[in-house]
Protein backbone atom coordinates (compact mmCIF):
# COMPACT_ATOMS: atom_id res chain seq x y z
CA UNK A 1 0.00 0.00 0.00
CA UNK A 2 1.50 3.35 -1.06
CA UNK A 3 0.70 6.79 0.23
CA UNK A 4 0.05 9.60 -2.19
CA UNK A 5 2.89 12.18 -1.79
CA UNK A 6 0.40 14.99 -2.44
CA UNK A 7 -1.72 13.89 0.51
CA UNK A 8 1.34 13.81 2.75
CA UNK A 9 2.29 17.34 1.69
CA UNK A 10 -1.30 18.46 2.31
CA UNK A 11 -1.32 16.93 5.79
CA UNK A 12 2.05 18.45 6.70
CA UNK A 13 0.94 21.85 5.41
CA UNK A 14 -2.14 21.72 7.65
CA UNK A 15 -0.07 20.51 10.58
CA UNK A 16 2.49 23.29 10.22
CA UNK A 17 -0.27 25.86 9.80
CA UNK A 18 -1.90 24.65 13.00
CA UNK A 19 1.36 24.88 14.95
CA UNK A 20 2.00 28.40 13.66
CA UNK A 21 -1.52 29.48 14.67
CA UNK A 22 -1.05 27.77 18.04
CA UNK A 23 2.00 29.93 18.77
CA UNK A 24 -0.10 33.09 18.48
CA UNK A 25 -2.96 31.51 20.44
CA UNK A 26 -0.45 30.78 23.20
CA UNK A 27 0.59 34.42 23.45
CA UNK A 28 -3.01 35.64 23.67
CA UNK A 29 -3.96 32.95 26.18
CA UNK A 30 -1.02 33.86 28.42
CA UNK A 31 -2.39 37.40 28.69
CA UNK A 32 -5.61 35.84 29.97
CA UNK A 33 -3.84 33.50 32.39
CA UNK A 34 -1.59 36.29 33.71
CA UNK A 35 -4.59 38.20 35.07
CA UNK A 36 -6.26 35.09 36.44
CA UNK A 37 -3.19 33.77 38.23
CA UNK A 38 -2.50 37.11 39.90
CA UNK A 39 -6.01 38.08 40.99
CA UNK A 40 -8.36 35.14 40.22
CA UNK A 41 -10.11 37.57 37.89
CA UNK A 42 -11.43 36.30 34.53
CA UNK A 43 -10.84 38.90 31.83
CA UNK A 44 -13.68 38.51 29.34
CA UNK A 45 -12.42 41.57 27.45
CA UNK A 46 -9.24 39.88 26.21
CA UNK A 47 -10.48 39.78 22.61
CA UNK A 48 -11.29 43.49 22.68
CA UNK A 49 -7.86 44.23 24.20
CA UNK A 50 -6.20 42.39 21.31
CA UNK A 51 -8.41 44.24 18.82
CA UNK A 52 -7.68 47.63 20.40
CA UNK A 53 -3.95 46.94 20.40
CA UNK A 54 -4.05 45.98 16.72
CA UNK A 55 -6.01 49.12 15.81
CA UNK A 56 -3.59 51.32 17.75
CA UNK A 57 -0.66 49.72 15.94
CA UNK A 58 -2.38 50.30 12.60
CA UNK A 59 -2.90 53.92 13.57
CA UNK A 60 0.77 54.26 14.44
CA UNK A 61 1.82 52.72 11.13
CA UNK A 62 -0.56 54.54 8.77
CA UNK A 63 -1.67 57.74 10.51
CA UNK A 64 1.49 58.61 12.44
CA UNK A 65 4.02 57.16 10.01
CA UNK A 66 5.94 55.28 12.72
CA UNK A 67 6.56 52.09 10.75
CA UNK A 68 5.79 48.59 11.96
CA UNK A 69 8.16 48.58 14.94
CA UNK A 70 7.28 52.13 15.96
CA UNK A 71 3.56 51.48 15.56
CA UNK A 72 3.82 48.34 17.69
CA UNK A 73 5.73 50.21 20.41
CA UNK A 74 3.13 52.99 20.27
CA UNK A 75 0.36 50.42 20.75
CA UNK A 76 2.24 48.75 23.62
CA UNK A 77 2.70 52.06 25.47
CA UNK A 78 -0.94 53.11 25.05
CA UNK A 79 -2.28 49.67 26.01
CA UNK A 80 -0.01 49.55 29.07
CA UNK A 81 -1.32 52.98 30.11
CA UNK A 82 -4.90 51.83 29.62
CA UNK A 83 -4.19 48.74 31.69
CA UNK A 84 -2.76 50.86 34.50
CA UNK A 85 -5.75 53.22 34.36
CA UNK A 86 -8.25 50.35 34.44
CA UNK A 87 -6.46 48.79 37.40
CA UNK A 88 -6.39 52.05 39.34
CA UNK A 89 -9.97 53.07 38.58
CA UNK A 90 -11.74 49.71 38.73
CA UNK A 91 -9.76 46.60 39.66
CA UNK A 92 -8.17 48.02 42.79
CA UNK A 93 -11.59 48.83 44.20
CA UNK A 94 -13.30 45.60 43.21
CA UNK A 95 -10.62 42.93 43.51
CA UNK A 96 -11.91 41.79 46.91
CA UNK A 97 -15.55 41.91 45.81
CA UNK A 98 -17.82 39.11 44.56
CA UNK A 99 -16.68 37.17 41.52
CA UNK A 100 -19.77 38.19 39.54
CA UNK A 101 -18.77 41.85 39.95
CA UNK A 102 -15.37 41.22 38.42
CA UNK A 103 -16.93 39.27 35.55
CA UNK A 104 -19.43 42.02 34.78
CA UNK A 105 -16.81 44.75 34.88
CA UNK A 106 -14.66 43.01 32.26
CA UNK A 107 -17.74 42.46 30.09
CA UNK A 108 -18.42 46.18 30.42
CA UNK A 109 -14.82 46.96 29.53
CA UNK A 110 -15.14 44.86 26.38
CA UNK A 111 -18.34 46.66 25.34
CA UNK A 112 -16.71 50.03 26.01
CA UNK A 113 -13.66 49.14 23.93
CA UNK A 114 -15.80 47.89 21.03
CA UNK A 115 -17.86 51.07 20.99
CA UNK A 116 -14.84 53.30 21.48
CA UNK A 117 -12.92 51.57 18.71
CA UNK A 118 -15.78 52.14 16.26
CA UNK A 119 -15.59 55.87 16.99
CA UNK A 120 -11.81 56.31 17.20
CA UNK A 121 -10.64 54.10 14.34
CA UNK A 122 -13.49 54.31 11.84
CA UNK A 123 -11.44 56.06 9.13
CA UNK A 124 -7.95 54.80 9.95
CA UNK A 125 -6.39 52.06 7.77
CA UNK A 126 -5.54 49.14 10.03
CA UNK A 127 -3.87 46.59 7.74
CA UNK A 128 -0.39 45.52 8.92
CA UNK A 129 2.04 43.36 6.97
CA UNK A 130 5.53 42.04 7.50
CA UNK A 131 8.03 43.23 4.92
CA UNK A 132 8.72 39.74 3.66
CA UNK A 133 8.50 37.91 0.37
CA UNK A 134 5.07 36.46 -0.36
CA UNK A 135 6.58 33.32 -1.87
CA UNK A 136 6.23 30.29 0.42
CA UNK A 137 9.29 28.76 2.02
CA UNK A 138 9.73 25.20 0.78
CA UNK A 139 10.86 22.71 3.43
CA UNK A 140 11.28 19.24 1.87
CA UNK A 141 8.55 20.06 -0.60
CA UNK A 142 6.14 21.42 2.03
CA UNK A 143 5.18 25.09 1.53
CA UNK A 144 5.37 27.25 4.65
CA UNK A 145 3.90 30.78 4.51
CA UNK A 146 6.63 33.29 5.49
CA UNK A 147 4.28 35.78 7.16
CA UNK A 148 2.80 33.13 9.45
CA UNK A 149 6.27 31.76 10.19
CA UNK A 150 7.59 35.21 11.09
CA UNK A 151 4.58 35.95 13.30
CA UNK A 152 4.89 32.56 15.03
CA UNK A 153 8.60 33.09 15.71
CA UNK A 154 7.92 36.49 17.26
CA UNK A 155 5.08 35.02 19.32
CA UNK A 156 7.32 32.16 20.48
CA UNK A 157 10.04 34.62 21.49
CA UNK A 158 7.53 36.68 23.49
CA UNK A 159 6.19 33.53 25.18
CA UNK A 160 9.75 32.51 26.13
CA UNK A 161 10.38 35.95 27.67
CA UNK A 162 7.10 35.72 29.58
CA UNK A 163 7.89 32.27 30.96
CA UNK A 164 11.38 33.39 31.97
CA UNK A 165 9.98 36.50 33.65
CA UNK A 166 7.30 34.55 35.50
CA UNK A 167 9.56 31.70 36.62
CA UNK A 168 12.93 33.36 37.21
CA UNK A 169 12.56 36.99 38.26
CA UNK A 170 11.76 38.32 41.74
CA UNK A 171 8.66 40.03 40.38
CA UNK A 172 7.48 36.79 38.81
CA UNK A 173 8.04 34.94 42.07
CA UNK A 174 6.04 37.63 43.88
CA UNK A 175 3.19 37.20 41.40
CA UNK A 176 3.23 33.45 41.97
CA UNK A 177 3.16 34.02 45.73
CA UNK A 178 0.13 36.32 45.38
CA UNK A 179 -1.57 33.65 43.29
CA UNK A 180 -0.91 30.89 45.83
CA UNK A 181 -1.95 32.84 48.94
CA UNK A 182 -2.61 36.57 48.75
CA UNK A 183 -2.85 37.05 52.51
CA UNK A 184 0.46 35.27 53.11
CA UNK A 185 2.08 37.31 50.35
CA UNK A 186 0.85 40.53 51.95
CA UNK A 187 2.20 39.37 55.31
CA UNK A 188 5.69 39.00 53.79
CA UNK A 189 5.65 42.58 52.52
CA UNK A 190 4.63 42.05 48.90
CA UNK A 191 2.68 45.03 47.56
CA UNK A 192 -0.25 43.30 45.89
CA UNK A 193 -1.74 46.48 44.42
CA UNK A 194 1.54 47.42 42.73
CA UNK A 195 1.83 43.94 41.27
CA UNK A 196 -1.78 44.00 40.07
CA UNK A 197 -0.97 47.24 38.25
CA UNK A 198 2.05 45.57 36.66
CA UNK A 199 -0.10 42.61 35.59
CA UNK A 200 -2.60 44.84 33.79
CA UNK A 201 0.20 46.82 32.14
CA UNK A 202 1.79 43.58 30.92
CA UNK A 203 -1.61 42.38 29.72
CA UNK A 204 -1.90 45.54 27.66
CA UNK A 205 1.56 45.05 26.14
CA UNK A 206 0.96 41.37 25.34
CA UNK A 207 -2.45 42.20 23.85
CA UNK A 208 -0.90 44.83 21.56
CA UNK A 209 1.81 42.47 20.30
CA UNK A 210 -0.67 39.63 19.87
CA UNK A 211 -3.05 41.95 18.01
CA UNK A 212 -0.32 42.96 15.56
CA UNK A 213 0.67 39.32 14.95
CA UNK A 214 -2.93 38.19 14.52
CA UNK A 215 -3.56 41.03 12.06
CA UNK A 216 -0.53 39.97 10.03
CA UNK A 217 -1.78 36.38 9.87
CA UNK A 218 -5.58 36.68 9.71
CA UNK A 219 -6.32 40.25 8.60
CA UNK A 220 -7.28 43.47 10.32
CA UNK A 221 -10.47 45.19 11.42
CA UNK A 222 -12.90 45.06 14.29
CA UNK A 223 -13.36 41.31 13.78
CA UNK A 224 -10.00 40.77 15.49
CA UNK A 225 -11.93 40.84 18.77
CA UNK A 226 -13.39 37.44 17.87
CA UNK A 227 -10.02 35.85 18.60
CA UNK A 228 -11.00 36.18 22.25
CA UNK A 229 -13.62 33.49 21.67
CA UNK A 230 -10.83 31.09 20.70
CA UNK A 231 -8.92 31.79 23.91
CA UNK A 232 -11.55 30.65 26.40
CA UNK A 233 -11.58 26.99 25.31
CA UNK A 234 -7.78 27.01 25.32
CA UNK A 235 -7.42 28.21 28.90
CA UNK A 236 -10.15 25.88 30.18
CA UNK A 237 -8.71 22.85 28.38
CA UNK A 238 -5.16 23.64 29.48
CA UNK A 239 -6.05 24.73 32.99
CA UNK A 240 -6.81 28.27 34.12
CA UNK A 241 -3.84 28.41 36.45
CA UNK A 242 -1.30 26.50 34.33
CA UNK A 243 1.10 28.23 31.95
CA UNK A 244 2.34 24.90 30.56
CA UNK A 245 -1.22 23.67 30.15
CA UNK A 246 -2.19 26.75 28.15
CA UNK A 247 0.81 26.29 25.85
CA UNK A 248 -0.10 22.64 25.21
CA UNK A 249 -3.80 23.41 24.71
CA UNK A 250 -3.06 26.29 22.32
CA UNK A 251 -0.95 24.04 20.10
CA UNK A 252 -3.58 21.28 20.30
CA UNK A 253 -6.42 23.62 19.33
CA UNK A 254 -4.39 25.20 16.54
CA UNK A 255 -3.55 21.82 14.99
CA UNK A 256 -7.07 20.38 15.36
CA UNK A 257 -8.64 23.52 13.90
CA UNK A 258 -6.30 23.37 10.91
CA UNK A 259 -6.83 19.65 10.30
CA UNK A 260 -10.58 20.02 10.74
CA UNK A 261 -10.71 22.88 8.23
CA UNK A 262 -8.69 20.82 5.73
CA UNK A 263 -10.34 17.42 6.07
CA UNK A 264 -13.79 17.90 7.60
CA UNK A 265 -14.98 21.26 6.24
CA UNK A 266 -15.13 19.99 2.61
CA UNK A 267 -17.72 17.39 3.70
CA UNK A 268 -19.65 19.17 6.46
CA UNK A 269 -19.32 22.72 5.21
CA UNK A 270 -17.15 25.60 6.36
CA UNK A 271 -17.11 26.21 10.08
CA UNK A 272 -16.19 22.89 11.70
CA UNK A 273 -12.65 24.08 12.31
CA UNK A 274 -14.08 26.98 14.31
CA UNK A 275 -16.35 24.90 16.56
CA UNK A 276 -14.06 21.95 17.22
CA UNK A 277 -12.39 23.79 20.12
CA UNK A 278 -15.78 24.11 21.82
CA UNK A 279 -16.49 20.42 21.31
CA UNK A 280 -13.19 19.69 23.04
CA UNK A 281 -14.13 22.17 25.76
CA UNK A 282 -17.40 20.36 26.47
CA UNK A 283 -15.59 17.03 26.60
CA UNK A 284 -12.95 18.42 28.96
CA UNK A 285 -15.57 19.90 31.30
CA UNK A 286 -17.24 16.50 31.51
CA UNK A 287 -14.05 14.52 32.10
CA UNK A 288 -11.64 16.89 33.83
CA UNK A 289 -13.26 20.25 34.72
CA UNK A 290 -10.03 21.85 35.95
CA UNK A 291 -8.17 21.19 32.68
CA UNK A 292 -5.28 19.04 31.54
CA UNK A 293 -2.70 20.67 33.83
CA UNK A 294 -4.94 22.61 36.19
CA UNK A 295 -5.01 21.92 39.88
CA UNK A 296 -8.23 20.57 41.39
CA UNK A 297 -9.73 22.82 44.05
CA UNK A 298 -8.46 22.17 47.53
CA UNK A 299 -11.05 20.62 49.83
CA UNK A 300 -10.68 20.87 53.61
CA UNK A 301 -11.58 17.66 55.39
Amino acid sequence: MTTDPASIVFFLSLLIGGVLAGAIYTLIALAFVLVYKASRMINFAIGECVMFGALLAGTGVHALGLGLVGGTLFACVVMAALGLAFNAAVVRKLVTGPAITLIMVTLGLGALMRGGAALLFAVVPTAITLQMSADPIMIRGVPVPPDKSGAALIAGFCVAIFVWFYERTRTGIALRAICDDQQAALATGIDAHRHFALVWALTGVISAIAGVLWTIVAGSGFGVALVGLKVFPIVIIGGLDSVIGVMVAAMLIGVIESLGAGYVDPFLGAGFGSVVSYLLLIGMLLVRPYGLFGRPPAVRV
